[in-house]
């Protein structure tokens, strides 16, 4: 029989690590294929910048079971996700259900595409109790269009056999029944397998976030919702002006080098010292009262000292005006209010 192939949903979680070491140590070639939706906690620091390769945990969980990996960004299409999940939303604005339907069809394409023979997850049943119970994954691979390739090593013995399992590609056996949320088998099977790398289980997810996805809703319920927004909700401080015009504060010095780049399309405050910056998402001019607002939240957040500021569009500096810090009753009004989902 020829070797197969399988192709390793990987986020370099410790379950993730497991499933596809297990299927490896049986002969079968697998390589590992990490999903970016752009948020992820580790997609972030990489947008920022913050995120060199040898301290990358993805790539360094890979290695250690030497592992190829591939790198795949879906979040053009993913954003489509998050503002109109077809099975909803989780706690908060993590749309589960149908995150995991996108992974499969990526998979399902890189798998076709390359020639692989199937799929392998890292996923436990019973471990999420949304989108990890036996129908929903049977509903998420219907929807991803991966009936019976779809093969879950760590709860393999719980499922019925998948065509991996029953042609012989892999050995049944050799597989795991483990269910539920506690990680103690899990760190015992990496224990027996000399794994040095443990993953701590970390959240990764930015929209499980109540803070995240506050700000998620917000964009939503004011019909605000594109690609560029989606990369800058987890950047910066939010805010909403009294014209409802959203306005981002830069925290550190790598977000003020990143809103710098939508200066394009929106409009950027620039102190002409030292401080941070803010970028106004609106397309239009914005009002005498939007400007001197803004310029007062940079003044607020550069020493809270008053602060000469720079409109600045498309790199042209469109005006100048000299921002006094807002008093904290003002910023706490500004500042970006729950909203709850569906809201419109």
């Amino acid at each position: 029989m020829a070797k197969k192939r399988a192709v390793a949903l990987f986020s370099g979680g410790l379950d993730s690590i497991l499933a596809a070491k297990l299927v490896k140590d049986q002969g079968v070639d697998v390589v590992g294929l990490h999903i970016k939706t752009g948020f992820h906690s580790e997609d972030v620091k990489e947008r920022l910048g913050l995120l060199k390769e040898e301290e990358n945990p993805i790539r360094k969980a890979a290695r250690q079971i030497d592992l190829p990996l591939v790198e795949l960004d879906i979040s053009s299409s993913y954003c489509g996700v998050i503002e109109n999940p077809k099975y909803g939303y989780g706690k908060n604005a993590n749309p589960c259900i149908d995150c995991k339907i996108a992974f499969l069809k990526a998979a399902k394409e890189y798998m076709e595409r390359e020639g692989f023979d199937f799929i392998i997850t890292g996923e436990v049943v019973n471990q999420r109790p949304m989108s990890q119970n036996l129908p929903t994954l049977r509903l998420i691979e219907k929807e991803a269009g991966v009936e019976d390739l779809v093969l879950r090593p760590l709860s393999a013995k719980l499922l019925p056999p998948t065509i991996p399992e029953r042609e012989g590609w892999v050995d049944r056996e050799k597989l795991l029944d483990i269910s539920g949320r506690g990680r103690d088998r899990q760190l015992q099977l990496a224990k027996e397998l000399g794994l040095e790398y443990v993953p701590q289980p970390s959240g990764g997810c930015l929209l499980t976030m109540e803070e995240v996805s506050r700000r998620v809703f917000d964009q939503l319920s004011h019909k605000e919702w594109d690609c560029d927004i989606a990369k800058l909700v987890p950047i910066g401080r939010h805010f909403r002006l009294p014209s409802g015009v959203k306005v981002i504060v830069a925290r550190n010095r790598d977000e003020v080098n990143y809103l710098k780049k939508f200066q394009n399309r929106w409009y950027l405050f620039k102190p002409t010292t030292k401080g941070t910056v803010a970028l106004l998402l609106k397309e239009e001019p914005p009002t005498d009262e939007e400007t001197q607002l803004v310029a007062g939240l940079v003044a607020r957040y550069s020493k809270r000292e008053p602060k000469e500021v720079e409109v600045i569009r498309k790199g042209e500096v469109l005006r100048k005006i000299i921002g006094t810090p807002l008093e904290e009753g003002l910023i706490r009004q500004l500042r970006l209010k729950a909203t709850q989902k569906g809201e419109t």
